[in-house]
């Protein structure tokens, strides 16, 4: 067992090997709608790991800096200790999800250019979007921080477009998190099905929590095709 630091809706966060990193296991729990919706799904923390972290090694790859410092077994990491921004950074490729419903844009319809969006990292507010002058003026981040997010989102939007796109995957949109560790500002989190909108490419079948959130059914099988497909391009 390990010394639990925190448990979140879909990952516990353990003391590490050393003062400088933390063990993070990752769960079986599905949540949506900011945990209204629950359910346990076995084998869907194995998936999420196997998938995030061969994402996270292709980034670091190609010059991204993430938390991930080893793979322990099939649902841990030993990543960096990290001081959260409170700040999630949404990049929009397609339009989908809440984006749809609140702009009137049908669902699936290309975007002219890419979509950054800052959501504040509350639960309890419901991750209202928030901009950049309300993140300085509360202290949430700095300009250069909000720079350096923005510029790293926008490279991993680049990367992953790549690597999905060679998988037969279209990349919608996605989620990141982001620290300060060290002296700098790294890629934390995790990125997997639960955190981005992924769809087939030839279908635009689903393959991601969306068929958790909307019933779709056969909610591993997405996940589970996506790891298969990133492991063939890999």
């Amino acid at each position: 067992m390990c010394n639990i630091l925190y448990e979140g809706k879909s990952k516990i966060v353990c003391k590490g090997r050393d003062e400088s990193t933390l063990l993070i296991r990752y769960k079986d729990t599905a949540t949506a709608f900011n945990g209204e919706k629950k359910a346990e799904l076995s084998g869907k923390g194995v998936l999420n790991a196997a998938i995030s972290n061969l994402i996270y090694a292709y980034l670091e790859e190609n010059g991204v800096k993430t938390h991930l410092v080893e793979v322990v077994d099939d649902t841990s990491v030993i990543a960096k200790k990290a001081e959260i921004i409170m700040v999630e950074v949404i990049v929009r490729n397609v339009a989908a999800g809440g984006f749809s419903k609140k702009y009137g844009v049908p669902e699936g319809s290309e975007l002219k250019n890419i979509v950054l969006e800052f959501c504040l990292k509350s639960d309890d507010l419901g991750d209202p979007m928030i901009n950049e002058s309300q993140i300085t003026a509360i202290g949430l981040a700095t300009d250069e921080e909000l720079g350096y997010m923005a510029g790293q989102a926008l490279k991993i939007n680049e990367l992953l477009r790549s690597l999905f796109e060679k998988a037969g995957i279209r990349l919608i949109d996605f989620k990141l998190e982001f620290g300060r560790s060290g002296g700098e500002v790294i890629l934390c989190d995790e990125i997997s099905p639960d955190s981005c909108r992924l769809w087939d490419a030839e279908t635009n079948k689903k393959l991601d929590k969306d068929r958790f959130r909307r019933d779709l059914g056969d909610v591993l099988d997405g996940y589970r095709d996506v790891l298969a497909r990133l492991k063939n391009v890999r």
